[in-house]
């Protein structure tokens, strides 16, 4: 604090230079209201060169707001209001400020594009949002301002009133007095009733005026605020959730939940003071009737701003982690909802209940359309109800369902060939609370992404294909849960890729030869080259109804067996670039046939789902490995144990690229016992020489 008491001694140019320090970025109000607590901590050991700091810096920033509420929240008396307005709004400055650039960074760092371009336009979008929030803040101040001063002139008026009553009174107790005496009094009375009844006559408009102009103002301040809102709500939220279903496919983390609950609560509080304010209005109107328009005008209002809040209130009611959208009777399941303005409009006050509950794509139908489907249900879901939790260091609001058990199914009847592992449920989440002490109760729903319910582990498959093509191809406000029946190949290769990244872990994802063999695959020709599938398109029934030609199984079910073994077995291998994969029978032998005896190469079995055979120019082909095989011997120890092999395609020494992966040979005998080595042999009789 020693440092800011010298600070304030200072006058002329050096008062200037330090006053040039300070402005939108850093208040020098925060500086001197927090002068003790600033200089008491430890800037300097923070190296804003390492992102390692990067969670130290943010503590500390943490700090500082919880600093700034406290300070804000102790302050009273008149000016104390003031003060208490500004630091909280500095504090939901920085608030909003912080997690901004977290999300920021966390998108960058999920993103391919260039992460600066990308950032600055991120960082102008939500400049804008940060604009008109802080235009709305000096609406919200400047009709506080007006109404305080319609206050005051409204209450001298009725002061005046009053007066006009005493001297009226004082007129009529003339009639009681001798002739001469009130023909002495009745002029001066007169003329003073006169004089207050011109002022009350000339004020009575200023009034009216004063009223209409407040009036005006506010309809501005919710015209800017139901745009704002719009962009937060149906851009921004509607986006965080688009995320959140890709996530569903292996897609990067959502994230952005803060940001958004920040501006979410920077509108409810800006709502809830206009809306304050516009009830004082209409009070102030009862209290001193004026006829005009203005009753109809604050009706309006009132019910322009209720509106308002209750669209913020009920689209807020989000789902923040979801229920496994491939969803196993008789298993345990989790997922959380969360209120993004509750803490800020007090609803942890009297926390509300939440309840789960699962209904059919028919009965979400109804419900969006304000169908009664009251106690209606498709299953009984175990540990369905939730109290919301108020989480202080956070400021979030929210219900974690961590034991929840779906109990039991009741299915709908199926439309043509859909199977049972086609047939979408959904978790429908509702509670019912109150804001303002009462004054306003709001019944808040939300939907989880889709879910497809399973009783045995041997329909997961076809039932991730279902979540999978939901996922990708659903469009924002749908019907539910309606999605084309066919899409362009390169938009379900995007899709794949993105699964197969996730399944696999890896950065290595489907090249472009790759997703043409798989073209070649799925629509069942030899012949297709990347310029033709472009503009093909591939639908449901043959991504999962429809068996690949001679085969028992379908294009998704031969290529999530891939990523099942890739996830299981050979993923090192894969990441290494080690498995060729997508390459059929006929190219592998076309591509082995120039190369020296003993050159090899990994493919994916085309006969068989979760398949990988071995082709080298003595066999050819070996029957394929599986996942069975992978568990009782490694592919690096089966390929170690062919001494046949010696080149990796094009031509890499075998023991170059697997032998960090082969089993260390077995000690000597333990206790006078020689343990026995499984290992691999091909029969002579079988190579081609």
């Amino acid at each position: 604090m020693a440092v800011w008491i010298q600070a304030q001694q200072l006058q002329g140019d050096a008062l200037h230079q330090m006053q040039s320090l300070y402005g939108q970025h850093f208040p020098i109000e925060v500086r001197h209201y927090l002068s003790q607590w600033l200089e008491g901590q430890l800037w300097d050991v923070i190296d804003l060169e390492n992102p390692q700091e990067e969670f130290k810096a943010k503590r500390l920033l943490d700090s500082l707001i919880q600093e700034l509420q406290n300070k804000a929240e102790h302050q009273v008396g008149e000016d104390g209001f003031l003060l208490k307005i500004k630091l909280g709004h500095y504090a939901s400055q920085a608030r909003m400020t912080a997690a901004l650039w977290s999300w920021l960074v966390r998108e960058a760092s999920n993103s391919s594009s260039p992460v600066g371009g990308m950032m600055d336009s991120m960082s102008q979008k939500y400049q804008q949002i940060n604009q008109a929030f802080e235009e709305l803040r000096l609406l919200t101040q400047d009709t506080e301002n007006d109404l305080r001063k319609l206050q005051h002139n409204q209450e001298y008026f009725i002061i005046q009133y009053q007066e006009s009553l005493r001297i009226q009174a004082q007129l009529t107790s003339l009639a009681t007095l001798p002739p001469a005496d009130r023909q002495l009094r009745e002029p001066t009375l007169l003329s003073k009733r006169a004089t207050v009844e011109a002022w009350l006559t000339r004020e009575a408009n200023t009034l009216q005026k004063y009223r209409l102009d407040l009036a005006e103002k506010h309809q501005k301040s919710l015209q800017l605020l139901r745009k704002q809102q719009t962009i937060i709500l149906d851009d921004e939220l509607i986006h965080w959730k688009r995320r959140q279903q890709l996530a569903g496919n292996g897609g990067p983390p959502e994230g952005g939940l803060d940001i958004l609950q920040s501006w979410c609560e920077k509108l409810a509080e800006t709502i809830w003071q206009n809306r304050q304010q516009i009830r004082r209005a209409e009070h102030l109107r009862q209290q001193l009737p004026i006829p005009g328009p203005i009753e109809e005008l604050l009706n309006d209002l009132n019910s322009t701003i209720t509106d308002i809040i209750s669209a913020l209130v009920t689209s807020t009611f989000i789902i923040e982690k979801q229920p496994p959208q491939v969803l196993k009777t008789q298993t345990k399941f989790a997922a959380t909802v969360r209120l993004l303005v509750g803490g800020k409009l007090n609803v942890h006050m009297n926390p509300p209940q939440v309840k789960a509950t699962i209904i059919s794509e028919q009965q979400a139908k109804a419900l969006l359309k304000n169908e009664n489907t009251r106690n209606d249900s498709s299953g009984e879901i175990l540990n369905n109800n939730c109290v919301m939790e108020y989480h202080q260091a956070t400021g979030t609001l929210s219900a974690n369902f961590r034991n929840m058990s779906l109990k039991r199914i009741k299915r709908s009847d199926r439309r043509g060939a859909e199977s049972v592992t086609e047939e979408k449920f959904t978790i429908l989440f509702e509670s019912q609370f109150s804001v303002g002490g009462n004054e306003l109760v709001f019944q808040v729903k939300t939907l989880s992404l889709p879910v497809v319910v399973i009783v045995h582990g041997s329909q997961d498959n076809n039932a991730t294909a279902t979540v999978l093509w939901d996922n990708a191809f659903a469009e924002p406000g749908r019907v539910p849960f309606i999605v084309p029946d066919k899409v362009l190949w390169p938009q379900l290769c995007e899709a794949l890729n993105m699964k197969y990244k996730a399944e696999v872990q890896s950065n290595r994802g489907l090249s472009e030869e790759n997703l043409v063999f798989l073209a070649q695959k799925a629509f069942s020709s030899s012949s297709i080259n990347p310029d033709d599938y472009r503009g093909m398109t591939m639908t449901w029934s043959q991504f999962n109804r429809e068996s690949l030609p001679g085969r028992n199984f379908t294009f998704w079910q031969w290529f999530d067996g891939v990523m099942e073994l890739t996830k299981k077995h050979l993923k090192p291998h894969w990441n290494d670039g080690a498995i060729l994969g997508f390459v059929n029978k006929q190219q592998a032998q076309d591509m082995l046939m120039s190369k020296p005896n003993g050159t090899f190469l990994l493919r994916f079995s085309d006969s068989e789902i979760g398949g990988i055979t071995i082709a080298w120019r003595m066999v050819w082909n070996l029957m394929p490995y599986t996942t069975k095989d992978f568990s009782i011997r490694s592919l690096a120890d089966r390929i170690s144990d062919l001494n046949h092999l010696l080149f990796l395609y094009p031509d890499r020494p075998k023991d170059e690229v697997f032998s960090k992966y082969y089993t260390p040979p077995l000690s000597k005998a333990v206790d006078g016992y020689v343990k026995p080595q499984i290992k691999q042999v091909v029969p002579e009789a079988d190579l081609i020489t």
